[in-house]
């Protein structure tokens, strides 16, 4: 859990900074938006294929490789805004995509580990550690990147990024080998046959992690654009940080309380986003205090989202295939993240920070309404893991000798 959350650094400030980078170079919130599409749709290609060589390769290999790979692409990003005149900001969208198809599958390795860790409680405790421990990234992250850009500028954040996308995995990759962990997370099997899109609920939860994540990363370009526009840019990673840290302490108080309340969780979620919207100018002032205030109430509901929303994934999904469901949830956030950066950066030029806030107060309410539907449509799933589990008891045999 040390080495996989570490190995995550670099992706909460990843979109801050080349925001702040594009806003340097050509000086417009919508080109940024739209660098971060280009990015954010790579990242959306590779989330199932990456995914899926995870669970039958090497996950340390896939790591690595993908690691470095990034790392080329974010320094190909810092030459391109160097030696191109502004008006040829379109050469950064191929290297953003290509930097965002070579991403790491980071995330959808470390939440697949844990089914084949722990069952019932344990399995619940241990996404509820990672939702809230993960929540400190989202302090010392964009926090790092924001004094990173306001001190040395936005390309010397980005050359840090490159650095740690070749670290971090490389960390991880060498935790898990000492571990013994050296083959795929599907045991060496070739998958189970079908579409996971075809699964019961999978389709609509699917929609959910799209709209609420686009919401979600859309705040990082929310408090970008309002930090700038007062001329203090290292506000941005402050609030960033405030709103991280509402997540972790719900993240403690919340994390353990039954994970079928995800509807509420989402619920929670939107209101805090509706909140803001008030407190944004041209609405009002735009007080640091009173936006700080309802990112630390509001983002108490985000930890225990992303919680019971990961539980619900690794329930729906089939054992040998977690890695490569946990991928499409990557492509559907990143997806949503891709529809979400250029209407964010739209809004944001056009109508100032609250209709932004408002777009992003609108994602998350269809996200609540979405995951309404999910739970009618499919009703209470039962873990896999525990499934399988509770057969080899009852037959007298051992989990691993039962067939898939």
């Amino acid at each position: 859990m040390t080495f996989g959350l570490l190995a995550r650094l670099y992706i909460p400030a990843q979109v801050m900074v080349v925001t702040f980078l594009m806003a340097e170079w050509t000086g417009s919130y919508a080109l940024g938006g739209a660098v971060c599409t280009a990015m954010t749709i790579g990242h959306a290609i590779a989330g199932p294929v990456r995914g899926r060589a995870a669970d039958r390769s090497s996950v340390a290999k896939v790591l690595v490789v993908s690691g470095a790979g990034q790392s080329v692409g974010f320094a190909a990003m810092i030459a391109t805004a160097a030696w191109a005149d502004a008006a040829m900001w379109w050469l950064m969208l191929p290297v953003a995509l290509a930097t965002g198809l070579s991403a790491p599958p980071l995330g959808q390795v470390t939440r697949s580990m844990w089914p084949m860790i722990a069952t019932g409680r344990a399995r619940e405790a241990a996404y509820a550690v990672e939702a809230t421990i993960g929540e400190l990234l989202y302090v010392v992250g964009p926090m790092l990147a924001a004094f990173a850009v306001a001190a040395w500028g936005a390309p010397a954040a980005l050359v840090a990024c490159a650095v740690w996308a070749v670290v971090g995995p490389a960390l991880f990759a060498s935790a898990l080998w000492r571990a013994g962990i050296r083959g795929g997370l599907g045991g060496g099997s070739r998958g189970s046959a079908g579409s996971l899109v075809r699964t019961p609920g999978f389709l609509t939860l699917l929609c959910f992690f799209c709209l609420i994540a686009g919401a979600l990363i859309s705040v990082d370009v929310l408090l970008v654009g309002w930090a700038r526009g007062r001329g203090e840019p290292q506000l941005a990673g402050v609030l960033a940080g405030v709103w991280a840290v509402g997540s972790l302490v719900g993240g403690l108080v919340m994390g353990g309380f039954p994970r079928h309340r995800l509807w509420a969780r989402a619920g929670v979620t939107a209101l805090g986003l509706c909140a803001l919207v008030p407190v944004l100018p041209p609405i009002s002032g735009g007080s640091p205090w009173a936006v700080g205030l309802i990112l630390l109430i509001g983002g108490s509901a985000v930890a225990p989202l992303l919680t019971a929303a990961n539980n619900r994934l690794a329930d729906l999904a089939p054992v040998d295939r977690r890695g490569e469901a946990f991928g499409w949830m990557s492509t559907a956030g990143q997806g949503g993240a891709a529809l979400a950066s250029p209407l964010v950066g739209a809004l944001l030029d056009g109508s100032g920070p609250a209709g932004a806030g408002a777009g992003i107060a609108g994602m998350a309410v269809v996200a609540f309404a979405v995951v309404l539907l999910h739970l009618r449509r499919s009703g209470p799933v039962s873990p896999v893991a525990e499934v399988v589990e509770k057969t080899a008891d009852r037959r007298g045999h051992a989990v691993d000798d039962l067939p898939r």
